[in-house]
């Protein structure tokens, strides 16, 4: 679920907003470490974002 969540987000990092909706519903979906890998790969894929993440 991870890779087709980061598929997602790369098809909508055009447009914030939407980047944002689908990382929020992505969030939802994943659990644990895969947050936290989420987490780190946004950082690293769009280093020019700032995301606020909780990752409960």
């Amino acid at each position: 679920m991870l890779e087709y969540v980061k598929m997602i987000l790369m098809k909508v990092s055009f447009d914030e907003t939407l980047f944002e909706k689908e990382l929020k519903k992505g969030l939802n979906v994943l659990e644990g470490d895969e947050k936290l890998q989420l987490a780190q790969w946004c950082d690293e894929s769009f280093p020019q974002r700032r995301f606020s993440f909780t990752l409960n």
